[in-house]
């Protein structure tokens, strides 16, 4: 017996470079769990439908479940000349069970066996991601708690723009990652149709199953059309999408957070346990963690761009190009969740200072645009508001002060209209704490919106 699957068609031995190019079982055996139970619920409905007796269909699947614990424990052996994860097993089992082995790749391809273990561990995957998420949205949200009352400088093009609550700040994280969430539930609806039954491409002839295979592997449905499943591989686009988008994400934080800890800006204290230091430089404190994490984003990005050239000029059905899509997918899933598995703690342990913050908060006119505003409730068009206030801040920057230092005749001047400033209330615009007290729209850093948010996410995370 060849110790091919295939090896029935060929005069001679595949030349053993072949062999250690064409292999994949270096990275597609971490599916072994997913083959097993795969071939477990195949077997039982072979047994079903009278392609197996019921006893060979038992000692399928007891031998199946020694191979697994074999794996798990590092026993197995692997070899190129078997080239993949699927055909070790089999090839284990045939050794144990002999002719009984043999039967149990009845009505299947390696074809559809292949892309129903990769579908099975994208949907563990997704899972998992989903767990890993609302951890660090929990995190977030005991960050937005734990900071109650600290007011940021919201920024724009990374210029002072408007006040915002810390807490405001935290959420919007959340929502983000919210997103990232329903993406990776959407996907997994796309994900959990069965393609086992296509066989290598046109279906099979013999009396199989598909709806029982389906229910025992917990699918939503069956795949409708075997030319299209047996090669599909929008479902693995689509999960590593969802990964670039989160990655894309924790980029921008830790792009962030790189620049708060550092001495210009001094917003923020990462634990020692998430940072690096120097070999020369003795005072070296290093946010490598987050820079580390925003560099990764390129793997998965890029994991991404080579799975759409892989299959933009394939044509139908399986072609063993589809053989690559394995190492790029596991590879932006592991760079992804590791880098979520730190970032929730270093979130949760990482501190605003907030005497630094604070002993500038009132630079940068952050009031600016709320004195805008109240011009417009006083019947000014927001043109002419917008144009008189950039006047004033000019005027601020030439002597150097801030826009409740001025004097009510510079507000006059450019209001033309005495008394303007006094009469108008427009001071009690003025300064941060005014600034932030005068927002009202849903959505909001008004800090009545913002604690109704912060309590509404506590629930919805069963905080």
């Amino acid at each position: 017996m060849s110790q091919k699957t295939w090896g029935g068609r060929f005069a001679e031995g595949t030349d053993a470079r072949v062999e250690a190019f064409t292999q994949s079982v270096s990275f597609d055996r971490r599916l072994y769990r997913h083959d097993i139970r795969a071939s477990q619920a195949h077997a039982a409905m072979l047994a079903e439908v009278g392609l197996l007796t019921a006893a060979e269909a038992e000692a399928i699947r007891t031998a199946l479940d020694e191979i697994g614990a074999v794996i798990a424990d590092g026993g197995m052996a692997f070899s190129a000349a078997l080239e993949d994860i699927h055909t070790h097993i089999e090839r284990a089992l045939t050794d144990r069970l002999g002719d009984v082995g043999r039967k149990l790749h009845t009505g299947r391809s390696r074809n559809d066996q292949v892309v129903t273990d990769l579908k099975l561990w994208v949907r563990d995957a997704l899972d998992e991601l989903d767990g890993l998420l609302a951890d660090l949205q929990r995190a977030f949200v005991l960050s937005a708690e734990r900071e109650h009352g600290v007011v940021l400088p919201g920024y724009t093009h990374l210029q002072r723009a408007q006040p915002v609550l810390a807490p405001h700040y935290y959420l919007a994280y959340v929502e983000k990652l919210q997103r990232d969430r329903e993406r990776a539930a959407d996907c997994r609806e796309r994900v959990n149709v069965l393609p086992l039954g296509a066989a290598a491409l046109a279906g099979t002839s013999l009396p199989i199953d598909r709806e029982s295979v389906r229910a025992k592997l917990g699918f939503d449905a069956v795949a409708a059309n075997s030319l299209d499943v047996s090669g599909d591989r929008d479902f693995l686009l689509e999960f590593v999408f969802v990964l670039s988008v989160v990655a894309a994400h924790l980029s921008g934080w830790a792009e962030e957070w790189v620049l708060w800890s550092t001495t210009e800006f001094g917003f923020l204290d990462i634990p020692d346990a998430f940072c690096t230091g120097s070999s020369i430089m003795p005072h070296k404190k290093n946010p490598d963690v987050l820079e580390l994490t925003r560099g990764k984003t390129g793997r998965v990005v890029g994991a991404l761009q080579a799975l759409f050239v892989l299959v933009k000029g394939l044509p139908l059905a399986y072609n063993r190009d589809l053989q690559e899509d394995k190492a790029l997918a596991f590879d932006a899933w592991d760079t992804v969740s590791g880098c979520l598995a730190v970032a929730a703690p270093l979130v949760a342990q990482s501190k605003l200072r907030r005497e630094t913050i604070a002993a500038r908060l009132e630079d940068g006119f952050l009031d600016a645009t709320t004195l805008m505003e109240g011009l417009i409730a006083r019947g000014v068009p927001m043109r002419s508001a917008h144009e008189a206030v950039g006047r004033l801040v000019r005027e601020c920057e030439g002597k150097r002060c801030r826009l409740a230092d001025l004097p009510d005749a510079a507000f006059d001047a450019v209001l033309g209209e005495p008394g303007a400033s006094a009469t108008g209330g427009l001071r009690q615009t003025l300064g941060v704490a005014n600034a932030l007290a005068a927002f009202r729209s849903y959505g909001s850093t008004a800090p009545a919106e913002v604690a109704k948010q912060v309590a509404a996410w506590k629930s919805r995370l069963g905080m």
